[in-house]
């Protein structure tokens, strides 16, 4: 699939630090939700005993001129872990 401009993706890195996962987002709002998801699916994990620890990180990226940037507010400047989402 041809990166477009402004495309979107999340990436997550589950267990630092191997290469993240990769996967297309339609917008800010629905990156935040997934981002939010697979940090509670890794804490669910813990809980239960599937991992016995580990250290994730995950972000927003943004297609700009050619290639992928992390995405931050164009307003406010705020990274997708400070950026508050209205439903």
């Amino acid at each position: 699939m041809q990166n477009k401009e402004n495309d979107l993706r999340i990436w997550w890195i589950p267990q630092v630090p191997m290469e993240p996962f990769r996967h297309s987002v339609k917008n800010v709002a629905e990156a935040k939700n997934l981002l939010n998801a697979l940090a509670l699916y890794d804490i669910f994990q813990f809980e239960h005993k599937v991992k016995p620890d580990f250290c994730n990180m995950g972000g927003l990226e943004i297609f700009l001129e050619g290639e992928w940037n992390e995405w931050c507010d164009d307003d406010t400047g705020e990274s997708i872990e400070e950026k508050e989402i209205d439903d």
